[in-house]
């Protein structure tokens, strides 16, 4: 990192942070003069105990370390502008909550559920403004030949080509593309005659680095045959300080994403699938956790009757356990409302002939099995509310794909299917409220894999709010 880049990012931090402080500052205003009708002069003329500065002092040093950690100032030059504003947004919800556990150390009666509100909104929505302004600055004067990058592309096969169509599509990203380095063979004949060059052979690439500006070296080579071409191009960039780029997908990974990690001082790449980010997933727990305890209190009354109808009606426990198939295939038990006749579970071989669903799982419209009142409850799934109490545990979650029983997961033939076993089980899910018992077996997993693949914490608020209707109109319970 040269000086230039040092100050540049340096005054971005403290840029950032100033943004925060008037932030803070206009929101206390705005609830000062909403609750006792003080002027601007008066705010500004009020004094400030010595020990209210230590405070800000620790409020921002907490703020300049969440930015940082949240990635606010690493390089933004190829990431879409909806990262950005993402990474602000989680930067100071995060924030907030620090500010909260700081209000509770020091007994800051000011700092209210109102106040976080405003200053959450105010905040977020000045740094956004701010960073798309900045990056649209940034775009124009690169446009205009400044700060410019000198890229290098190792390969010519077409992933290369397609990544140097990007670079040249976008000339506010500040790339100049110098061309390509490859040994001769027939696909070069294309690459030319689409206007691109190729500016040395692998041989002749080390001596390419020595006489040329190149800022970065992006490589597209095969990761088999070509690894050793890899490897020593990997080393002349790191002996002249160049920034090295490769496409992390050298094995064609269809839908499974990236990420960097450190382990006891080495370097990994992980793949994963669905959401890695410590932060929603906390929100995630934290929202399970809430609602579910929630829940749970509020429908003690018809948790107790329904307990009470069960024991008087059907002779047997109250409830059913099952084991079922949770994350990563940890088998837990489940919690539910006996629905059946104590012995259904021996029943079922003699019922298998009868089976409505295609696929592994076991669903009969009109089971022998079910007493009176299992279709009361199946039908308003009252059955399912015991498993709050595996929310709460930690074996399932309010959202995600349906936890299934061994002796349906032994049934299953496609290894595409088992992805839904990535996540934590839910209660409810897409499959709920598209249809539930109605849809075959092989669309109910597709739903589940785009659950995961389109998961965030709004899906999930949409899906609960869906929920609810679906249970009370019924459809396609059994």
């Amino acid at each position: 990192m040269n000086e230039k880049h040092r100050l540049t990012i340096g005054l971005l931090k403290l840029f950032d942070l100033t943004i925060v402080g008037f932030a803070f500052a206009l929101t206390t205003f705005m609830i000062v003069k909403a609750e006792h009708g003080v002027s601007l002069a008066l705010f500004l003329s009020m004094r400030t105990r010595a020990v209210n500065f230590v405070i800000a002092s620790l409020a921002l040093f907490i703020c300049h370390s969440v930015f940082r950690i949240c990635g606010l100032y690493r390089s933004r030059r190829l990431s879409r502008r909806r990262v950005e504003v993402m990474d602000v947004v989680k930067a100071m919800t995060i924030n907030t909550a620090c500010f909260v556990a700081i209000a509770s150390l020091f007994s800051i009666r000011m700092i209210t559920i109102p106040f976080l509100g405003i200053f959450w909104i105010l905040s977020t929505l000045l740094l956004s403004t701010a960073r798309l302004s900045i990056r649209h600055l940034a775009g124009y004067l690169r446009t205009q030949g400044r700060d410019l990058r000198y890229m290098l592309i190792l390969g010519t096969n077409p992933r290369a080509v397609e990544f140097a169509r990007k670079l040249l599509r976008r000339p506010q990203r500040g790339y100049r593309l110098l061309g390509f380095v490859d040994d001769d063979w027939p696909g070069i004949i294309g690459l030319k005659n689409a206007g691109f060059k190729v500016e040395s052979d692998f041989a002749g690439l080390a001596e390419y680095l020595r006489q040329n500006v190149v800022d970065e070296v992006a490589i597209y080579l095969p990761f088999g045959s070509f690894y050793k071409h890899s490897a020593e191009v990997a080393g002349l960039c790191e002996q002249h300080g160049i920034t090295m780029r490769f496409n992390s997908d050298v094995f064609a990974l269809k839908t499974a994403r990236w990420r960097a990690e450190e382990f006891d001082g080495d370097q990994y790449i992980a793949t994963y699938t669905g959401s890695s980010e410590l932060w929603p997933r906390t929100a995630k727990r934290f929202l399970d956790i809430t609602v579910a305890t929630a829940a749970l209190v509020l429908l003690c009354p018809i948790l107790l009757m329904t307990a009470i109808a069960i024991k008087l009606t059907s002779p047997g426990p109250v409830f059913f356990m099952q084991e079922r198939i949770g994350i990563n295939k940890r088998r837990f038990k489940i919690l539910k409302f006996r629905t059946m006749v104590p012995n259904a579970e021996k029943l079922m071989a003699a019922l298998e002939a009868r089976n409505e669903v295609a696929g592994p799982v076991f669903k009969i419209k009109d089971d022998p099995r079910i007493t009176p009142i299992g279709k009361f409850l199946r039908k308003s799934s009252i059955d399912e509310l015991p498993q709050l109490l595996n929310v709460l545990n930690g074996d399932m979650s309010l959202v995600g794909p349906r936890p299934l029983p061994v002796r349906d997961y032994e049934g299953f033939h496609e290894d595409w299917q088992r992805r839904r076993f990535s996540v934590k089980p839910g209660i409810t899910c897409l499959w709920q409220v598209n249809g539930r018992s109605g849809i075959s077996f092989d669309e109910w997993m597709l739903l589940d894999l785009q659950y995961m693949d389109e998961w965030s914490l709004w899906l999930d608020f949409k899906i609960l709010a869906k929920t609810v209707p679906a249970v009370f109109k019924g459809a396609g319970a059994v």
